[in-house]
């Protein structure tokens, strides 16, 4: 909403205050498809050749996280607290065994199929079933630190790898002031072809050609920059549900009591995400 909302305002107070200004969009408007094609097609270019396929399909995704946010809602931090709780309650009550066709099949697990979203989640549902698979081979008998530092490391990657577009956008946004002077200098290198055409004819190559160093500018830092920190930001927030469930998981095998449990789980998630201790422990109540 806020994203589609700085992209008109964007428009606005760049070309609305140009034209109330006086300024005249006819040669922008003439110019512009040339030269956006030059830029921003040698800038995607660029992008191929710097980056594999994985990449160049999260950047193409990543439109829809900056527009929509994340993917995560109160209902599916909810949700993970109640899993991973009611599993961490098996491995209590039942021991480390009681577990193991859960993780081995979440997919036939009646446990797992009540959050189908998690279960859907490559990343969510493996953070949390190859944790759990290394209790139930060790019989329980893991140190709680050791688990968390493993954990961390397969967050830490994961988020890594997941920021790999908003790094290549960053690199774009980067790129495309230099690629716009390139489209200037080609636009120059053509006036001077036209050296003997009159002042008027001048006058436009020349105005062709500044074009491409204001679209290349305006791109970068209008366009492409503001969307690859909003993408890194939209990351950094869904990578919060891993957290949650590196907290319970870690927090119950130090033998917390439940309420502790549950608060090392809540101050993990953002405040308009963020569960009440109320809504958490009364829905974990009729698990």
């Amino acid at each position: 909403m806020f994203a589609a909302i700085g992209f008109v305002l964007l428009f606005v107070f760049v070309f609305g205050v140009y034209i109330v200004h006086g300024g005249d969009m006819g040669p922008i408007i003439k110019a512009a498809p040339f030269e956006v094609a030059t830029i921003l097609g040698a800038g995607i270019a660029a992008m191929l050749i710097g980056n594999d396929i994985g990449t160049i399909k999260g950047v193409a995704g990543g439109f829809g996280k900056v527009f929509g946010g994340p993917k995560w809602k109160k209902q599916d931090f909810l949700d993970v607290i109640f899993l991973v709780s009611r599993l961490m309650k098996i491995l209590r009550v039942d021991g480390p065994v009681a577990l193991e066709a859960h993780v081995e099949s979440p997919e036939s697990s009646a446990i797992f199929s009540e959050y189908p979203r998690i279960l859907a989640d490559h990343h969510v549902l493996h953070l949390i079933t190859d944790t759990i698979r290394l209790m139930v081979i060790s019989s329980g008998n893991l140190n709680a630190y050791a688990v968390e530092e493993v954990m961390d490391t397969a967050i830490k990657e994961h988020v890594h790898h997941a920021n790999h577009p908003a790094h290549a956008l960053a690199a774009l946004a980067g790129a495309l002031p230099a690629l716009g002077i390139v489209a200037c200098v080609l636009g120059v290198v053509k006036t001077m072809g036209a050296i003997d055409q009159p002042p008027i004819i001048l006058g436009g190559l020349i105005g062709s050609a500044l074009v491409g160093t204001f679209l290349g500018v305006f791109m970068a830092y209008g366009i492409v920059e503001p969307m690859a920190q909003r993408l890194a930001a939209v990351v950094k927030e869904e990578a919060q549900i891993y957290h949650v469930v590196k907290q319970i998981i870690v927090a119950s095998l130090h033998g917390h009591p439940q309420p502790l449990v549950i608060e090392a789980a809540r101050v993990a998630i953002s405040h308009h995400n963020q569960p009440s201790f109320g809504e958490v422990f009364d829905g974990l109540r009729g698990k």
